[in-house]
């Protein structure tokens, strides 16, 4: 199961097979987790980071009223919790949006990884920079585009992402997330929500069935969100 996460640090810099080793000979721990149980719960301290292998999962704060924003969200391959190594405390929850398997690595084997080699240390850093890059897209949607266009940037994203780890067929792919969870993402209503879902099926941008989201025309929904992939880093070349 480790080999999502070389396949993911592989989107970005070729990982020897020495590397490749290393991290195969890793101690690590496999769970499962049913839809909205926490992965990780905020305030705790947790030994270990968690790699997601299937599933999508979400970061997610409370606020003191009870609702909830969402704040990121990850998808097979993904360290969750990779920052929990270095913050000890967390500051928000991460659950499962849907049945989720997990891998947790004790962070005493991920301090033993970093010591032994310095580019999957890279790697690793590089992963949370672009978690960070990520949040940075996500606040500027938020905050200056059009609920349509945040829409629309969002399905890009999570299609290149989910392309990097071979998990869309053509320009569909698997979406468990029901419109309310979606509503927590882009700080919606659930009325406003399923507006703007149907203002792009309307326009013949996507089809939504099941769970799964189609996108029809590439071309016009990248430009809609204004779509940038660079932020992404999903080219392969030194670290």
């Amino acid at each position: 199961m480790i080999d999502i996460l070389i396949q993911n640090l592989a989107n970005h810099d070729i990982v020897s097979e020495d590397e490749r080793s290393l991290m195969r000979s890793l101690a690590t721990r496999e769970r499962s987790y049913e839809v909205d149980e926490d992965l990780v719960s905020e305030n705790t301290r947790p030994s270990y980071s968690t790699l997601l292998t299937a599933g999508f999962a979400a970061r997610y704060k409370l606020t003191p009223d009870g609702t909830r924003q969402i704040t990121a969200l990850h998808v097979p391959g993904d360290f969750v919790d990779l920052h929990a190594f270095l913050l000890k405390t967390m500051d928000h929850g991460i659950i499962a949006l849907s049945p989720c398997r997990v891998m947790q690595i004790d962070h005493t084997e991920l301090e033993t990884l970093t010591r032994k080699a310095p580019h999957l240390t890279r790697l690793l850093w590089l992963k949370t920079i672009i978690d960070g890059a990520i949040h940075r897209e996500w606040i500027v949607a938020m905050g200056r585009r059009s609920k349509r266009a945040h829409l629309a940037h969002l399905i890009c994203e999570l299609h290149m992402r989910l392309q990097a780890m071979g998990l869309t067929q053509d320009l569909s792919f698997h979406f468990p997330l029901s419109q309310g969870e979606m509503a927590d993402v882009l700080g919606l209503s659930l009325v406003h929500m399923n507006r703007t879902i149907q203002n792009l099926r309307k326009d013949g941008l996507i089809s939504w069935v099941n769970h799964t989201v189609t996108i029809l025309d590439w071309d016009e929904l990248r430009d809609i969100a204004d779509f940038d992939p660079t932020y992404l880093s999903l080219t392969v070349e030194p670290r």
